[in-house]
Formats: C-alpha cells, sequence, structure tokens
C-alpha cells in the first residue's frame, strides 16, 4: 500500500509541524512492549528521513547502554525545551501508520481497564505477521525523473543505454531492473550506467511475494426468515440506517437461525459500503462460517491462529485497504484494520475462548461494546445460553434483548434425557464409559442411517495413573496436576505445561507391575467406540487431533460428507456446528467441569450440555439427547434438560448474589508466581494488604479474598497465589487496583499479573 492511501485510509493528517521559535520542539510520547513500557518523551529531529506521526514503529535509544529498541508512536506534539535534553528518535521503521487514531483510543482503553501497559497492548493489537511484515520483501523500482524525460531526446548516451532509457520512460509505470533489462533486451550493466549518472532514479518499495489462494464458492441466495427473525433483522437494520451504535443481545435457541439474521443484517451494511466483523469462539467452526458467508457476499477474509504470519499479513493488508467486506475470525479479528466499519457480531457470545489467557487479558466481548460505541456501529452478541453478565447488562438496559425461542421452520427441540451413572455404576452388565441405554442408542442411530456426536470434555486415553500397592501417583514434575497418559507414543503428558514421560509399565518407586491406569479422555473413548461398533466410521476431534493446518476442515468435511457415522470429542464439536443427519448427541460425563472449584463451574456445565444438546434435531429425522451424570439432580442439568436458560438465571443469580459474585460485582484477581514458595507468599500477602489498606482508605465497598493457593498450586515449576478482590463498584476499584499496583516495587524473585473480569479461577 502507498503512503498517500494509507494516510486517507486511517484518516492521518499531514505532518503540520513548524517550529514557531527555539523555544519549542517536536516530541514523541514512545510505548514499548517490554520493560520499561514507558511511555517515555523523545526528540524528533529535523533529519529524519519520513515525517512521524502517531501510529508508526519507531527506533530509539532506551537505557544507559542506549541500546536500539522498537517502540510504538502514541503522538506527536509542540513541547516547550526543557532544561533536560531529550534523546532523539533514531528511525522510522514503518513507511505508513499501522494503527490508525480510533485504533489507537481502543488501546488505550483497553490499558486503562484491563490495568496493563499500552505497549503491551499495542503488540496484541498487532499481529506478529503485520509487525515482521512476513510475506513481503524489499524491491527497487526505477523510473525516469521529470527533468530527464524533457531532454530525453537531446541526450548523446551510448544505444544499449538510450535504448533502456526510452524503454523505462514509455513503460506504464516503474520497472524493477530484471524487469526493464528484459524489456530493452539488454544487460543490466547499461541499467547501471545510467543509474550512476542519475539518469534513471530506483525507488526501494516492500512488496508483498505471497498470495493466497481463495477457493471460489457457489454463490447461494438469502433464505426466508421467519416472523421472529424478521424481527431481530428489523431491529438491527433500524440501527444502521440511523447510524447509531445499538448492542443487541439475541437469544435465540440452537437452530433458531441466528446465522442467517447476522447474513441478511451484513447484507444491508455492505448496501451502505461498509465492513463487517464476525467472532466466532473456535477454530473449528470457522471454516463452516466462512463457507456460509463466502457463498453470500464476494469477499471474505478469515483470521485466526492456524494462519502462517505470511497468509495473515496479506489478510491485514486487504483488510486495511477496504478489499475486503467481511472478516471473520477468533477474538483477535476484534482487531482488524477496518476503514469502514459498519458492523460487529459475536456468535456464541458466552463462550469462554474470547477472553485471552496471558497480558493483556482482554474479553473481545467488552472490547467489541467499546469499540461499537466507539465508532458508533451497531453490536450483535447472539447466543442460546448467554453469559450471565450480558443477561444482567440486558436486564439493566444496556443491551437490547431480542428472544428467538423456536427453531427454524418450528422443528421441535429435541429430547433430552439424563442417565444416573451411580446406578450404571451398580449395575455388574455396565462397563466403560458407554452404559446400556447410552450404546442402545448409538446402535438404533446408526441402523437407522443417522450421525452420532459423543462429548467428553478430556484429552488423552487415561487421567490418573497409580500403584495400588505403595500409592504412587504420576504426577508432572513441574505442577501440581496428573499426568495423563496418551497411548499415541505411550506418553503421559502434562496438558499445562508439556512435560512429557515415557508411560510406566511398572510402579517407579515399588517395581510393582499391577501400576492402574483409570480415568476416562477422549482417546480412551475412541477406543472403546471403535471396538464396540467395529464395522462404524469413528473420528475424534480434539486438540491432538486438530494440530495440522487444515485438519479441521477436512474433518468436518468428512462428517458433512456421512463418511464418518460417529464424532466424538472435546468441547470444539459442541459449539455452533450444523449437521442435520445428526439424530442423537450423547454427553459421556457432564460432570467433568460441574465440580471444579470455581463459582462458573454450573454455568459453564449448563452451557456446555445446551450447546452440544443443539447439535442434534436440525434435520427431518429429529433428535434426542443422552446425558450420562452422577448429579442428575443438579439445577444446572436440570435447567439443561429442558433447554431452559431463564429457570437456569433464575437458580443461579441468587446464588451469585449471595456471594458477592460478577454479575453483581466486578472482580480483579491478582496471580504471583514463583520459585520459592515462602517468598512467593509473602509477596501476595504484602500486594494485598497495599490493595486492601487502599480500598478501605477511599471507603470503597469491597471483598478481598486471599491469599491463598491456587487451585493449581504449582504450574511450569512456579509456586502460584492468588487474590480475588470485588466491588460493587467497579470503576473505583479498578482505578485504586491500578494505582497501587503502579507503585509496587519489582521483585527480582516474583512475578504477579492482575487479571481483570477473570473467567479463570484455576
Amino acid at each position: 500500500m502507498d503512503k498517500a492511501s494509507q494516510r486517507s485510509l486511517f484518516e492521518t493528517e499531514p505532518d503540520p509541524w513548524t517550529l514557531d521559535s527555539a523555544s519549542e520542539q517536536r516530541v514523541a510520547e514512545i510505548a514499548f512492549a517490554d520493560p520499561p513500557h514507558g511511555p517515555f518523551s523523545y526528540k524528533v529531529p529535523e533529519t529524519l528521513r519520513a515525517p512521524l506521526v502517531a501510529g508508526q514503529r519507531v527506533q530509539v535509544p532506551l537505557g544507559k547502554g542506549n541500546r536500539g529498541v522498537i517502540g510504538y508512536c502514541l503522538r506527536v506534539e509542540l513541547k516547550a525545551v526543557g532544561s533536560r535534553p531529550l534523546k532523539e528518535v533514531l528511525a522510522v521503521v514503518d513507511p505508513a501508520p499501522l494503527l490508525s487514531p480510533a485504533m489507537l483510543r481502543l488501546a488505550e482503553w483497553i490499558s486503562s481497564y484491563y490495568l496493563c501497559p499500552l505497549g503491551q497492548v499495542l503488540h496484541a493489537v498487532l499481529p506478529a505477521g503485520v509487525r515482521g511484515q512476513a510475506g513481503t520483501r524489499e524491491m527497487t523500482f526505477l523510473s525516469v525523473p521529470a527533468n530527464v524525460l524533457a531532454q530525453l531526446n537531446s541526450l548523446q548516451l551510448p544505444l544499449k543505454q538510450l535504448e533502456a532509457l526510452k524503454t523505462l520512460a514509455a513503460a506504464p509505470r516503474p520497472l524493477t531492473p530484471p524487469e526493464l533489462a528484459a524489456a530493452a533486451k539488454c544487460t543490466l550493466g547499461p541499467i547501471s550506467e545510467l543509474r550512476k549518472k542519475k539518469l534513471i532514479k530506483g525507488t526501494v518499495q516492500r512488496i508483498q511475494n505471497v498470495d493466497v489462494v481463495e477457493s471460489v464458492i457457489a454463490r447461494e441466495e438469502h433464505l426466508n426468515l421467519n416472523k421472529d427473525q424478521q424481527s431481530a433483522l428489523d431491529v438491527i437494520i433500524e440501527s444502521l440506517s440511523k447510524r447509531q451504535h445499538r448492542a443487541v443481545l439475541m437469544h435465540g435457541v440452537t437452530g433458531s437461525g441466528k446465522t442467517e439474521v447476522y447474513i441478511r443484517a451484513i447484507d444491508e451494511v455492505l448496501r451502505f459500503g461498509r465492513q463487517a466483523i464476525v467472532l466466532v469462539p473456535e477454530i473449528s467452526l470457522t471454516p463452516q462460517t466462512k463457507q456460509r458467508f463466502a457463498s453470500r457476499f464476494g469477499s471474505v477474509a478469515v483470521l485466526h491462529s492456524h494462519l502462517s504470519d505470511a497468509e495473515r499479513h496479506w489478510h491485514w493488508q486487504r483488510i486495511a485497504k477496504g478489499e475486503v467486506q467481511v472478516v471473520i475470525g477468533a477474538r483477535s479479528a476484534i482487531f482488524a484494520p477496518t476503514p469502514q466499519l459498519g458492523l460487529i457480531v459475536i456468535d456464541e457470545e458466552h463462550d469462554h475462548s474470547f477472553k485471552q489467557g496471558e497480558s493483556p487479558r482482554y474479553h473481545a466481548r467488552d472490547v467489541a461494546v467499546q469499540r461499537a460505541k466507539a465508532e458508533n456501529v451497531p453490536l450483535v452478541l447472539g447466543s442460546a445460553t448467554p453469559a450471565l453478565e450480558s443477561w444482567q447488562a440486558a436486564a439493566r438496559g444496556e443491551f437490547q434483548l431480542i428472544e428467538m425461542p423456536t427453531r427454524v421452520s418450528n422443528r421441535p427441540l429435541p429430547d433430552v434425557a439424563t442417565i444416573d451413572l451411580r446406578t450404571e455404576f451398580q449395575d455388574r452388565r455396565s462397563r466403560g464409559a458407554i452404559s446400556r441405554p447410552l450404546h442402545n442408542a448409538i446402535e438404533q442411530a446408526i441402523a437407522e442411517d443417522g450421525q452420532v456426536i459423543l462429548l467428553l470434555n478430556r484429552r488423552g486415553y487415561s487421567t490418573h495413573i497409580q500403584c495400588p500397592s505403595c500409592g504412587y501417583v504420576a504426577n508432572c514434575p513441574h505442577c501440581s496436576i496428573a499426568l495423563t497418559h496418551h497411548r499415541e507414543g505411550e506418553r503421559i503428558v502434562c496438558h499445562y505445561c508439556d512435560h512429557q514421560e515415557q508411560a510406566p509399565a511398572k510402579c517407579p518407586d515399588c517395581r510393582f507391575d499391577g501400576i492402574r491406569y483409570s480415568g476416562l479422555g477422549t482417546e480412551r473413548l475412541e477406543a472403546e467406540v471403535k471396538a464396540r461398533f467395529q464395522q462404524v466410521p469413528v473420528l475424534r476431534m480434539d486438540s491432538d487431533t486438530m494440530q495440522k493446518p487444515g485438519s479441521h476442515e477436512q474433518a468436518l468435511a468428512k462428517f458433512r460428507a456421512g463418511e464418518i457415522k460417529i464424532l466424538l470429542g472435546t468441547q470444539m464439536i459442541a459449539k455452533g456446528l450444523d449437521f442435520p443427519n445428526v439424530t442423537l448427541v450423547g454427553v459421556v460425563n457432564a460432570d467433568t467441569a460441574l465440580h471444579f472449584p470455581d463459582f462458573r463451574a454450573a454455568e459453564r456445565t449448563f452451557q456446555l450440555v445446551t450447546q452440544v444438546a443443539g447439535r442434534t434435531g436440525r434435520g427431518d429425522k429429529g433428535g434426542r439427547v443422552l446425558v450420562q451424570t452422577f448429579s442428575p439432580e443438579h439445577f444446572a442439568i436440570q435447567a439443561a434438560l429442558q433447554h431452559d436458560y431463564v429457570l437456569f438465571a433464575q437458580k443461579e443469580l441468587p446464588v451469585r448474589l449471595d456471594h458477592g459474585y460478577p454479575p453483581h460485582t466486578s472482580l480483579v484477581r491478582l496471580i504471583v508466581r514463583g520459585d520459592e514458595e515462602a517468598i512467593t507468599e509473602a509477596f501476595a500477602e504484602q500486594a494485598t494488604e497495599r490493595f486492601r489498606a487502599a480500598l478501605e482508605q477511599q471507603k470503597i465497598p469491597h471483598r478481598i479474598l486471599g491469599p491463598a493457593p491456587c487451585p493449581l498450586a504449582r504450574l511450569r515449576g512456579k509456586y502460584r497465589f492468588h487474590s480475588l478482590l470485588s466491588s460493587i463498584d467497579g470503576p473505583q476499584l479498578r482505578q485504586r487496583v491500578g494505582l497501587v499496583a503502579a507503585a509496587l516495587e519489582p521483585h527480582a524473585e516474583v512475578q504477579w499479573v492482575l487479571d481483570v473480569d477473570p473467567l479463570d479461577l484455576l
């Protein structure tokens, strides 16, 4: 992209600065991704080749050694010359801004809200492929200066040089040296001589040399909308027509046609010449979502972690140029550089994958709310099981609630029944992961030419390895967690730090050869299903089998084509997938997350069971769901059986209120980790006490739990402690905690982080 078009794209004004007096100088505020984060002030020298504007990266001297470091320019201002001279900017890295003024403002909000350094946020906003200009190379382009063109016919030159010069002058665009040599039928020698004589000039440009092959997808017509879909669409179109921001929470049961509403709303956006961003929670959903959107719209870009840096950079460039109508991706796609944003859609808005697990620990839904407000565009949040935070926001009038209570074509919701594993466990005839009722249901579904989905949200073969003779347990040496057995390669693996060992045939301590492998993971479930249904094609989808690029697409394409009859896996198969021939869904163990030490455990269980139940009954054959559980009477499972979100919310919200948990309060989690347990605990106590004193001094209503060891008390070799700080006054809580955190002195032996609105308490 040339410099002029990029400036126009991001509404960056031309460099206006002129020094009015000797007492003023141009000063740039620069932030860094790594400590010290800044921002720091640097003088912009007059000798700088390219003008510097906000949104560009620069190289500046940092520290006593003045090592050259890359930083982000936040702003350039005229300031009075101070008594202390400023260091000067060394070079401008980017020929044009990579960050628009709107994106810089959004990054500042993220930094303020999530209490993390601004440079770190900017580093996360820009993909690594964009920062590294992946898939590009520098090339020299030759052209004839205007003064040489004026005297072209009077120049006295050797024949080859004159021919090359005239060829270049007649070319419709600048040429590279090899291109000019080929066109003029000469070697590079005459061209080099012309450059030495300054009769032609060379300009170095960075050119994209990677092209992503986009598959051609047949166009499809829009589907007819039912009454509920049309009502939802009308609300969105009203906001689009008025060019006003509105956040819409679309609560629609699984199969109610939410995606078609998104598509029709985007169609309206494109009529206004604007762009749309669609966020989906799982990479496995991206191919299906892209297929559906690409069949309606001409230009769709996909952003997710399975792209190479060069591919991501290629898509980013096309989006920034306005060549892409619809951007689809996981949480980081909320930072897509759309110059003409008209609509943001978040599908399955409740999903926890929209929360970043490392700093900056932003939630894409809340960032989307802020971006939609700032750019004055509608935001659509869709889910059959909304996050309780979103549900409460709708109750407070912050979101407009739209209900879609029926499925498309009035198809009934599937029948859901529980299988009490306590009874099955006592039945000597039942062995293995699949109970007799579930086994019979699978047989019936296959006999009737249907397909089956089995959900088990645990990877591996065995999840617990213990010696019955001496009590030895195979735990990770770096984490407070048991190692998981994987049959492939006979490994035992830690799913947190990736520590691996050979699976022991005997107890390492007492050498007893009867060491017991127990617990159930998807790998073991796959082996059992294949043994029970030997003639039936089976496919496992989890993060162990879906590592190669394109593996999600290939797996789901086989299932969609009917080549696979039984699809089993973790939560990646529970959301958003639409397969009309699925007539049975089995939840192998609904209790895997129900009893976690986390106040959101019931919500997670309700959402997972409800979502996976929604994968069936989408075709003419109907469908049913069987949920195996040791807790069939739990209200989360009972509400999921009835597809009743309101019932779940009515039961869960009072519990949250009684215990002072979100969505009734705001929460900040302090996490401290270090090599020495006592030192780590002492720092956690000291920091927590500082937070408590600051909140009490300002008389901010609050509650503090901890510090205490995290549920995973040791992770990747580090001891871990945490505290939970909550208050009904979220802005004041964040402000005071942020001020105290900024004043905390760094400790050489511990690391600490603040997680605002945490979703994971492990």
